[in-house]
């Protein structure tokens, strides 16, 4: 269960305070791989800053008894002086995980980073801190995984296993995905939650929600 009560989030502005969700009641509906729809501006990588815990509301709150994963492949919690293997031993540590040494080896693996993955994470690329981070969360049994644009991450062979881990993990959890691919949202997503003008609402049907999307 994911309940938003009485959520509002604004940014202060030269021309007064720019609300994105203002008095927002809301239960996400559980059992579902939901899309969130809206066009730019509408507030989805805000929601998903906010249901991760990296942001909060202005007022309001988020109430859940589900582990939500950070944003797949946001480079979240990354430490640059730290190494790859020291990253994901502190990532792991804080998320619970039992075996650390396991959880080493299995992110080192996913995120092929070889022998870098004992340099500080400051002398990697942006594409292998991406690989670091999605390899650090796809370990970690979530119930609910955030998934924004996280399959274009890395050169193509790894696009696809990333794709692939992702729906393997979706068959045994719940996911919640941004993405401006209507054929990945397909791939995914089952249902959808539309954001305009600062509302919500659910779409049990994904195919009517991408059409009432496409029309706005």
């Amino acid at each position: 269960m994911i309940r938003l009560e009485n959520l509002t989030k604004f940014y202060p502005s030269k021309l007064g305070n720019q609300y994105i969700f203002q008095d927002i009641n809301f239960t996400v509906p559980e059992g579902h791989n939901i899309a969130i729809l809206g066009s730019n501006g509408a507030g989805k990588s805000t929601l998903f800053r906010i249901l991760a815990g990296s942001e909060y509301p202005n007022k309001g709150k988020v109430i859940t008894d589900k582990e939500i994963s950070w944003p797949v492949a946001l480079a979240t919690g990354i430490h640059p002086q730290m190494t790859g293997r020291e990253n994901t031993r502190f990532i792991g540590r804080v998320n619970g995980v039992a075996d650390l040494d396991a959880y080493e080896e299995k992110v080192k693996g996913f995120a092929e980073l070889g022998i870098k993955y004992d340099l500080p994470v400051k002398s990697y690329s942006s594409g292998m801190r991406s690989r670091l981070a999605f390899g650090c969360c796809v370990a970690i049994d979530f119930d609910i995984y955030l998934i924004d644009e996280a399959t274009s991450v890395g050169d193509q062979k790894f696009r696809k296993k990333a794709k692939n881990a992702l729906l393997e993990k979706s068959k045994v959890a719940s996911v919640i995905m941004v993405s401006h691919d209507m054929k990945e949202i397909r791939e995914f997503c089952d249902s959808a939650i539309i954001l305009h003008k600062g509302e919500m609402n659910f779409y049990p049907d994904l195919e009517e929600a991408i059409k009432v999307y496409s029309e706005f």
